[in-house]
């Protein structure tokens, strides 16, 4: 396993509002993490700094980029390592699902219609939805638009996931499915997935690493590897929520 997310005393502001302070923790590939607080605790925000859409100040980095100083020309290259999986789908309503997946692969630079039909096909097969290329969002349900997302996520084989509120939006037993699948696409790879919930429940039914914002502080908690059992990190991080 190689480290892929360092932070070491980072503070992440939403404007001049500071929103965590004093943020330590890391990541390594092939393991899942669980990002647990309350509605407004500053999953969303943490995530953000991830894939530099907000600023991280202090020692922070994400895939070899160094998010402190990462120049604007370097974050798309940061952005095509990552998948990310939204709460709300974000899928083109006015094209296909095929359509919405080549998308993304043309603005990553994909040139052949041959590889790229070869992936979309392969991640659509990976997320249980390889007959559902020619459907319009519409006519999908909402677990099945989740999975054309994380679908969407997988396109260029990311290194991390990072997921904010995947199952928020869906029943009970369609988030079972959900949370299943991104456990097993981490089970089966190199790829770290950072998933932001407060579900608790999903912490005993699919036990995993934990990041808790809670009282002001960010808690590490690691999934011993010989067992399922949880132990606690020392590091922690001020949080103002």
């Amino acid at each position: 396993m190689a480290e892929i997310i360092s932070y070491k005393g980072v503070d992440i502001y939403q404007k001049e509002q500071v929103v965590l302070r004093n943020v330590t923790l890391s990541a390594q590939t092939g393991q899942f993490y669980y990002l647990i607080g309350k509605v407004g605790s500053g999953k969303s925000s943490l995530l953000k700094t991830m894939y530099a859409e907000l600023p991280a100040y202090g020692n922070a980095s994400v895939l070899n980029y160094d998010l402190t100083h990462i120049k604007e020309a370097d974050i798309p290259y940061l952005r095509r390592q990552i998948g990310i999986i939204f709460q709300d789908f974000q899928l083109l309503t006015d094209r296909t699902v095929y359509d919405n997946l080549a998308f993304v692969l043309k603005a990553t630079d994909w040139k052949s219609k041959e590889e790229m039909d070869k992936r979309i096909g392969e991640v659509l097969k990976e997320v249980g939805m390889g007959t559902k290329g020619y459907k319009m969002p519409h006519e999908l349900s909402g677990g099945e638009q989740q999975r054309i997302v994380i679908a969407r996520a997988l396109l260029n084989k990311p290194k991390l996931i990072l997921a904010d509120e995947p199952t928020g939006n869906l029943d009970p037993e369609t988030g079972k499915g959900l949370v299943d699948l991104l456990h097993s696409i981490c089970k089966n790879g190199d790829t770290a997935i950072v998933m932001a919930t407060h579900n608790l429940t999903l912490l005993e039914t699919h036990p995993a690493n934990e990041w808790h914002i809670e009282n002001n502080q960010i808690t590490c908690q690691l999934l011993s590897a010989s067992n399922s059992s949880m132990e606690n990190s020392s590091n922690t991080s001020e949080a103002a929520i």
